[in-house]
């Protein structure tokens, strides 16, 4: 049963690795990529969504630093750390 849980815990950060790297590129509005951007956001911003509304962007000079997506990952991996093995 935990290998299970652990499996899904993984497959989520990948999502979250994979909405991270697009998010480093401007949407095209249409084609492949943005078909992956939509899928990718459909199943993190659930559980983004409630940490960002917690935690308001780090205002970084003219720019808002969004942390959800550190803080999601970084507890994500400290469950990880505690599943049994």
């Amino acid at each position: 049963m935990w290998a299970i849980v652990a499996l899904v815990l993984q497959l989520f950060l990948l999502c979250l690795l994979g909405r991270i790297v697009l998010s480093w590129f401007p949407p095209s509005g249409s084609g492949p990529m943005e078909s992956i951007r939509s899928v990718l956001y459909t199943i993190t911003e659930p559980v983004l969504a409630p940490v960002r509304s917690l935690l308001p962007p780090v205002r970084l000079g003219g720019i808002g630093l969004d942390l959800s997506v550190t803080i999601v990952f970084i507890l994500i991996l400290v469950v990880l750390g505690l599943l049994p093995r």
